[in-house]
């Protein structure tokens, strides 16, 4: 799934503050399928790859005109716009993006359970002959921050099956138990889940 995968880091990015806004703006948009092309360096062919999805999606058009007006060694200021590009991206679904990325790493079976919606509408949302509609988007969207956050850990067979397993933080339950009906990201059990998924993050720097 993952587009995301650094291996070295160069200045301005290997200051610690910009280093961590880059991942983090960097890992939401690989899990909204917005990274292009695979990323091994943290660099400026790096932000580029970010702005050129993120453009794409139609998301954060007046803080990428801020790039072009900030020195690259600016790191305090560069860290500030990345940090307000990932809230941008956090709250803002993308579904012609986030259908295919995440129907290719959950399949539609367990894609349709955790949505609560049916094969059907899935396929038609998946195709785009339907608009999705705004709450079954930001329960995908939701989802996608899960799965991303999950990947670090797991390939895509593992993911498929982190959501059936009992799980002890959620007093004996599955993920996907607490992820039934009509939930929604605010909801109690939906955000149990999404910091069980975030407890495996750690960082693609290595």
């Amino acid at each position: 799934m993952a587009n995301l995968r650094i291996q070295s880091v160069r200045s301005p990015f290997d200051d610690s503050r910009l280093t961590t806004a880059a991942i983090g703006a960097l890992s939401r948009a690989d899990a909204m399928g917005l990274l292009p092309r695979q990323i091994n360096c943290l660099d400026d062919s790096a932000m580029e790859e970010l702005k050129t999805g993120i453009t794409e999606a139609g998301i954060g058009r007046t803080l990428l005109s801020e790039f072009h007006r900030l020195p690259n060694s600016d790191s305090a200021l560069l860290a500030e716009l990345l940090v307000k590009i990932n809230e941008a991206l956090d709250e803002s679904p993308a579904p012609a993006y986030e259908w295919r990325i995440l129907h290719n790493t959950l399949g539609l079976n367990l894609l349709t359970k955790l949505l609560g919606i049916s094969e059907s509408s899935v396929q038609r949302y998946l195709s785009g002959s339907r608009s999705t509609p705004d709450v079954v988007a930001v329960r995908l969207h939701f989802l996608a921050f899960i799965v991303g956050d999950l990947s670090g850990a797991y390939n895509d067979i593992g993911v498929r099956r982190w959501f059936d397993r009992p799980r002890k933080r959620l007093a004996g339950k599955s993920p996907a138990q607490l992820l039934a009906g009509n939930w929604l990201p605010e909801d109690e059990d939906p955000m149990r889940v999404r910091e069980l998924a975030r407890s495996f993050v750690s960082s693609p720097v290595t």
